[in-house]
C-alpha cells in the first residue's frame, strides 16, 4: 500500500456528520402533538379564558418537554477549541480544525471540523458519540479499529477507566443522580397537572414547587464534577476545560419558571380562592343550595298516605311571600 498525501489508504471512510439527536426528534413530535390535540378545545372556550387556557397548555407542556429532554442532550457541559492537530495515526499531516466537546448526562459527543472542511482530499467533518452506560472502553477501542482522527482518540481516551484523570466516574455518576432526579421531577409535573383539574390547587401550587426542587437537585449533582479538579485537554498548542453549557443554563430557567409558578398559585390561592377556582375552571360542592327558593309545586294526595309533611320554615314562608 502506499501513502496517498501522508494518509494510510486503508481507514475506513469517516462517519457523516450527526445533524441532530432521533431521540430529541422523538420527544419534540409527541409534545407538539399533545400540544395541537390540546389547543384544538380553545375555539371552544368562549372570553378571556381562551388566551389563559392557551398560556396554561403551552407552559405546561414546555416543561414537561424540557423535563424528559434534558436527560438526551449532549450538551449540559462543553469546550471548543481552534487548532493544528495531527490528523491520524502513523501520518505526519496537520490539520487546522475547530474540535468541540459536548457531555451529557449519559455520555459524550466529540466534534472535528476542519478550516476549510476539505483537506488532504477528505471531507473533515466528525461527529463521534461515546455513552457510559458501563464504561466506554468497547467504543473506544472500536475508535481505535475504525482509526478516528487523533484529536477525537485523545478525548475519548481521557474518559476511560485506565486514564489518570478518572473523568468517567465523576461524569458518570453525577449524570446517573442527575437523571433520576429530573425524571423524579417529571413525575410531579405529572401530578401538578393532575391537581390543577381538582378541587385542590393549592397542592398544585406545592406540586410545582417540588418540581423545580428536584430540577435543582439535578443541577447540583450535576455541578459536583466542577469541585472536582480539573482535567486540561490539551491539543497541539492549545487547551481547554469543559464549563456549563446550554442544557445547563435551560435546566435553570425551568427551574425557576417552576418557582415562579407554584409560588404564585400558593399565594394567590389565598389571597383570592374563588378567582382562582373560576380561572381554573374547578367548581367545589356546597351548601348554598339550602338558600335556593323553590316555585310552587302540586302534590298528589294518593302517594301522601300516611306521609307526616312538615310545615314550612319562616324563611321559605317569607320567600313565598
Amino acid at each position: 500500500m502506499t501513502l496517498f498525501d501522508d494518509i494510510y489508504p486503508f481507514y475506513p471512510l469517516q462517519r457523516s456528520s450527526f445533524l441532530f439527536s432521533g431521540r430529541l426528534i422523538t420527544i419534540i413530535i409527541v409534545f407538539l402533538l399533545l400540544a395541537a390535540s390540546l389547543l384544538i378545545i380553545l375555539p371552544g372556550i368562549r372570553g378571556k379564558s381562551r388566551l389563559f387556557w392557551m398560556i396554561r397548555i403551552v407552559t405546561s407542556l414546555f416543561i414537561g418537554a424540557v423535563l424528559v429532554a434534558l436527560n438526551y442532550t449532549d450538551d449540559w457541559a462543553e469546550a471548543r477549541m481552534t487548532t493544528n492537530a495531527t490528523y491520524k495515526s502513523f501520518s505526519d499531516a496537520v490539520v487546522n480544525a475547530d474540535i468541540g466537546l459536548h457531555i451529557g448526562l449519559y455520555g459524550i459527543n466529540v466534534t472535528l471540523k476542519g478550516n476549510p472542511i476539505v483537506q488532504f482530499n477528505e471531507t473533515i467533518d466528525y461527529n463521534e458519540m461515546f455513552s457510559w452506560h458501563d464504561t466506554i472502553e468497547e467504543e473506544y477501542e472500536e475508535a481505535l479499529e475504525k482509526g478516528l482522527p487523533n484529536p477525537i482518540l485523545y478525548i475519548a481516551e481521557k474518559f476511560t477507566i485506565s486514564n489518570p484523570c478518572g473523568l468517567i466516574f465523576q461524569y458518570r455518576y453525577s449524570g446517573r443522580y442527575a437523571s433520576a432526579t429530573l425524571w423524579t421531577a417529571f413525575c410531579c409535573w405529572i401530578l401538578a397537572n393532575i391537581l390543577f383539574s381538582m378541587p385542590v390547587i393549592l397542592y398544585a401550587g406545592y406540586m410545582m414547587m417540588a418540581t423545580a426542587a428536584f430540577i435543582f437537585f439535578a443541577m447540583a449533582s450535576f455541578s459536583t464534577i466542577m469541585n472536582a479538579p480539573q482535567c486540561v485537554f490539551s491539543i497541539g498548542s492549545n487547551s481547554f476545560e469543559a464549563q456549563y453549557s446550554h442544557s445547563f443554563w435551560l435546566a435553570l430557567a425551568t427551574g425557576l419558571l417552576c418557582t415562579i409558578i407554584g409560588v404564585l398559585v400558593t399565594m394567590l390561592h389565598f389571597l383570592i380562592p374563588e378567582k382562582m377556582k373560576e380561572a381554573f375552571s374547578v367548581s367545589v360542592d356546597s351548601y348554598e343550595d339550602e338558600d335556593v327558593s323553590y316555585g310552587e309545586g302540586y302534590l298528589n294526595a294518593v302517594f301522601l298516605d300516611g306521609v307526616t309533611i312538615s310545615p314550612l320554615s319562616s324563611k321559605v314562608r317569607e320567600e313565598h311571600i
